[in-house]
């Protein structure tokens, strides 16, 4: 009972063609890859964007430089 049989496969498969035609389940296709590409190359630039700040131990900061500023 946990399994499907080639049959129920069968039926599917006939159901979804009928529903989204021959030509549009491969245009969905394209566009989900299109989707998965541009979402890499953004996550791609993203990290080339990233900067990091380096910070040095020996610089301090007063409290009359901070208020003036915060002014």
């Amino acid at each position: 009972m946990g399994s499907f049989s080639i049959w129920h496969w069968l039926i599917v498969l006939v159901i979804v063609l009928l529903v989204f035609g021959r030509g549009k389940i491969p245009e969905l296709m394209g566009d989900m890859a299109k989707g998965i590409k541009s979402f890499k190359k953004g996550m791609a630039d993203d990290d080339d964007d990233t900067r990091t700040v380096e910070h040095r131990s020996d610089e301090t900061v007063s409290p009359s430089k901070e208020k003036a500023g915060k002014s």
